[in-house]
This record gives C-alpha cells, sequence and structure tokens, in this order.
C-alpha cells in the first residue's frame, strides 16, 4: 500500500515506526519494564527500541525536502522530554500539548486509539509522520496528521466555546450584509421561493430565523399576506432592521425580536421556519444547531422548513496555478535556490483548506459527487457532531490532481407540490459569495483517464470550538486496469479550529 502523509510517501502509512515496513528506520523491539497492556495501549515508563536499516522500504521524499536518520535510541526515559528531543531532527515538534482533529484506531499494541477531541501530551516526535504521546496515563503512537497544537491562544478555560462576542459582533457592521445583498442568486433564490409559494403563505405565521437586515422578511410581507413575520435577530444589526420595518410601513406585519435562537419566546407556534444559515463547507459556524432548535421547539407539525434538504458536492480537481504560486514559487526565485522551504510552504498554505476558491470547471477531473444529504425536518443535533460520506470517481482526462473542492446546494420545498426550487454554489452555476473550498494534498498526483479516485470525507465537530469542525478526507487512486491502489492518502484539514 503506498500512502502520502505530510509530503512523505511511503510503502504503508499506516504503519507506526515498529512496523518493518514504516520507511528507513524500524523499531525491531519494544521492551519495557512493568509493562501493562490494555485494550491496544500500554503503560510504560520506559521504553527500549533497536533500528535496522530498511532498504526495501524507503521513504520516497518530496523533492527538495531532506531526511535525516533516526538515530538509534535504548532505554529513553519518556519522563526525560528534553533529552529525547535533542535527539531527533525535528525541532519545530516540542513538548505540548496537543487535541486530537480526527479519530484513530490503532492497529497495533503500541498504538493508542483516540477520539476527535481528546488532548494528549507529546513526549516524541519519533517521525515525521508518527509521534508517541501520553494520554490519560497510556503511552503510544499516533499519526502526526491527526494532532494540532493547543497553543496559549487557544487557552480555552476562560473562553466562551461559541464565540458569540466574535460572531455577532460581525454581523452588526454592513459588510457582511452588503455581500449577502450583493448575492444575487442568493438572494434571488429566496424571493422566488416566496413568489411561488406566496398563495400558500396567505394568513401563515412565519419565523424568519437570523433575518440580519430583514430582507427575507420583506419579501414575505410583500409578495405573501402572511399574519405575521416573526424577523428574529441576536446581533446589534437588529436596531437597524427595526427602523427599516417602520420606515418601509410593514410595522404591522414584521415584529423584529431581538433575541438569540436558543433564548426565543413567541406567543405561539410558527407555520413557516426560514433562515440561511450556510456556510463554508455547508456547516462552518453551526448556525444550523440553532435552526433545529428553534425547529423543536417553534414549528408546528407538519411545518414548512426553507431550506427544505442540504446536500455537500465534491469533486477531483488540477490546482496549477494555486499550486504553482504557494509551493513550486520556492524552487527558483529570482534564480536563487529555495527548496528547502518548500516544505515549509505545503505546512503553511495548504494545512488549511481555501475558502474563496473559484473552481474553473475545466478543471475538474470527473463528473462531481454528493457526499452528504440533510434533510431538515428529520435532521437531529447530536448527528452534526460526526457526519461523513463515501466517494468514487472515474477521472475522464489526464491531468494532476492537486486536491479536492467542495460546495453545497439547498433545495426548498414548494409548499403546493409544485418543483422543489435549488440554490447550488457549484461550479456549473452562477458565482456566489460562498465561492467554493479547495483542499488540497501536500504534492499532486499524476492521473489519466480511467483512474479511480476513492475513499471517505469526515466531518468531526471541534469539541470545545462549537462554531468549528475538521475535515479528515482519505483517499486512494487506482489505475483502470489494476486492483491495488498506487497512491494513498490521509490529510486532516482544521476549519479553522
Amino acid at each position: 500500500m503506498a500512502g502520502e502523509i505530510f509530503g512523505c510517501r511511503m510503502k504503508n502509512t499506516s504503519a507506526s515506526p515498529t512496523d518493518k515496513t514504516a520507511g528507513q528506520r524500524v523499531v525491531d523491539s519494544l521492551e519495557c519494564p512493568a509493562k501493562q497492556t490494555v485494550s491496544g495501549e500500554m503503560k510504560s515508563d520506559l521504553w527500549q527500541a533497536e533500528h535496522e536499516n530498511q532498504d526495501d522500504n524507503q521513504c520516497e521524499y518530496s523533492p527538495g525536502e531532506s531526511y535525516e536518520q533516526l538515530p538509534d535510541i535504548a532505554c529513553l526515559e519518556i519522563s526525560s522530554t528534553m533529552d529525547c528531543m535533542a535527539q531527533y531532527p525535528y525541532e519545530d515538534y516540542t513538548y505540548g500539548e496537543f487535541v486530537i482533529m480526527s479519530d484513530f484506531v490503532a492497529t497495533e499494541e503500541t498504538q493508542l486509539s483516540l477520539s476527535c477531541g481528546d488532548r494528549v501530551v507529546l513526549l516524541c516526535a519519533v517521525t515525521s509522520d508518527w509521534w508517541w504521546v501520553e494520554h490519560n496515563g497510556n503511552c503510544g503512537y499516533v499519526p502526526a496528521s491527526h494532532l494540532h497544537r493547543v497553543s496559549d491562544e487557544e487557552d480555552t478555560e476562560d473562553d466562551d466555546p461559541w464565540q458569540d462576542e466574535e460572531y455577532y459582533g460581525s454581523y452588526k457592521t454592513l459588510k457582511l450584509h452588503l455581500e449577502m445583498l450583493s448575492d444575487q442568486p442568493r438572494t434571488q433564490t429566496y424571493r422566488n421561493v416566496i413568489l411561488q409559494n406566496s398563495a400558500a403563505l396567505k394568513g401563515k405565521r412565519i419565523l424568519d430565523l437570523g433575518c440580519g437586515t430583514g430582507i427575507i422578511s420583506f419579501f414575505c410581507a410583500q409578495m405573501a399576506q402572511p399574519e405575521v413575520v416573526y424577523a428574529v435577530e441576536a446581533s446589534d444589526i437588529a436596531e437597524q432592521t427595526s427602523r427599516l420595518v417602520k420606515e418601509n410601513a410593514f410595522s404591522g406585519i414584521i415584529k423584529v425580536i431581538r433575541q438569540k435562537a436558543e433564548d426565543l419566546k413567541l406567543p405561539s407556534k410558527v407555520d413557516v421556519l426560514v433562515s440561511e444559515w450556510m456556510g463554508t463547507c455547508l456547516v462552518f459556524e453551526f448556525m444550523l444547531e440553532s435552526v433545529l432548535q428553534v425547529r423543536d421547539l417553534w414549528l408546528e407539525e407538519g411545518g414548512i422548513m426553507w431550506p427544505s434538504t442540504a446536500s455537500i458536492h465534491m469533486v477531483p480537481c488540477s490546482a496549477e496555478k494555486e499550486y504553482a504560486t504557494k509551493v513550486l514559487f520556492w524552487d527558483s526565485p529570482y534564480g536563487l535556490d529555495f527548496r528547502m522551504l518548500k516544505p515549509m510552504a505545503v505546512q503553511e498554505f495548504l494545512s488549511k483548506p481555501s475558502p474563496d476558491y473559484v473552481l474553473n470547471t475545466d478543471d475538474c477531473l470527473s463528473e462531481p459527487c454528493v457526499l452528504m444529504n440533510l434533510n431538515m425536518k428529520t435532521l437531529k443535533i447530536e448527528e452534526l457532531e460526526k457526519m461523513s460520506g463515501p466517494f468514487t470517481f472515474h477521472v475522464k482526462r489526464d491531468g494532476m490532481f492537486h486536491g479536492f473542492t467542495t460546495w453545497f446546494s439547498v433545495e426548498f420545498q414548494n409548499i403546493d407540490n409544485k418543483e422543489h426550487v435549488e440554490l447550488n454554489t457549484g461550479p456549473f452555476n452562477p458565482l456566489t459569495h460562498w465561492k467554493h473550498t479547495l483542499f488540497m494534498l501536500d504534492e499532486p498526483i499524476q492521473t489519466h483517464r480511467g483512474d479511480r479516485i476513492e475513499g471517505s470525507v469526515i466531518f468531526h465537530r471541534n469539541p470545545f470550538w462549537r462554531r468549528h469542525l475538521s475535515v479528515t478526507l482519505n483517499w486512494s487512486v487506482t489505475e483502470e486496469s489494476a486492483t491495488t491502489a498506487h497512491s494513498v492518502g490521509c490529510k486532516v484539514f482544521p476549519i479553522w479550529r
């Protein structure tokens, strides 16, 4: 099995340093005094390792990336962390606390099984791919790609997990509202939904959650003659929205309520719940949780939710310009050899997705697929913690596979069972302010027509920072006539913590 993690292609990326297939240096034996193995996890005060060359299973490092032989160590005291770190070439990875960004299931006794959100202490960065950590008194290997350092800025002890001050503060000025109102596909779709259902909405009670400047509420009042529209907004912009309602003579229909969704009090339940809650990768900011809470408390049984369904789409793509400007640039700027900076560039520029990417349809390597479908009437809040979907793509042209691009679509159920209205933010539709989200591999892979790109995507919600998530991508590339993949990889992307 080939693999690619952080620019290192290995014969078997599932192998920790204790496996014979793990690279140039392996650990033959692990002898720990008073060792105790419990469910694949190891308790130990000391560990001892022997290394030997494995020339037939060497790591093939990226161009410009140097590799230093791991030194032999024996009877290393885990508690002597600084001594350990001094012997290894990975000086950037020093002792400290890290959070697990994606679930990891141990495949051998020297590894630790950990869940997204677990906190561990780094004891040794044994290789660039496998780190020795401690979790609740257990020591073992975990993939470095699953770890994110807990910095001083991320000390969460006194912080609000929802970051409400920052979140609502961003909506109190006109910058974001200008961006949203100027987005014709977005705003016109909501207008069309109201217009097409205007007769059915007459006399109905409507709740516009997160109304902002109230544009959806105004559409309802203008075109549908509802009994009432509750325009709910938690940010300071609600004061301006109240003035706009009076200015446009809709005070008799639109009732602006400045309140968080979780604290909402209404005189009665509503017939329609409408909201524009979508973010990067559909769910970022997780306003969706507030929508679901309000649905459960205030939507009449059999009521209408807009959007009614939501889907996440993905396609493998080429991104020649993106890779050239951020990584290949360092080959020879101004005729100088800066290649040693390329691993640093990969880590700095490719470790997180690009949320404002605009995908050209010519860069799609295959037809897109739908990763996940969410039904707004049945979706449960707890299901937001972990969402996943498989994918299989058939490459339709030769090209460099640089990564994956995602976008979303939402559908609005028509009350009178007419054809649904769709808002699709993908590259085959008019561009929206959401644009597209690009997830880049550390190194591109040459693909050919007929190749299969298979794998899965997992969305893990951040267990503390509730508006954030991580995206784990697992993929393999197999030639058309082959049965075994020639390239396998896994990468975890935080959005944004």
